[in-house]
């Protein structure tokens, strides 16, 4: 098997396992928050405490996957242009 070919097979298959992730789970952990929906700050003697609520999740703790992203605006766009 040649280098080129062995590349190409390899990003094919990692994109398809991504797209059937995003296809069974669209929804992965906020990045900012680690997945809890708010940040842990720490009082004034280091004990954790809870914070605000994360902007970027809304303090839900779970953002839509870029895959998941794209693959809706193109299902939009699509239906969108053949009404």
């Amino acid at each position: 098997m040649t280098p080129t070919l062995l590349a190409v097979t390899c990003l094919i298959i990692v994109t398809l396992g991504y797209a059937a992730m995003c296809a069974a789970s669209p929804f992965g952990r906020c990045r900012k928050c680690r997945g809890l929906g708010f940040a842990m700050k720490a009082d004034r003697k280091g004990r954790p405490r809870r914070g605000r609520p994360c902007r970027r999740c809304d303090g839900h703790g779970i953002r839509i996957r870029v895959g998941r992203h794209l693959y809706n605006a193109a299902a939009r766009l699509h239906r969108d242009g053949t009404r």
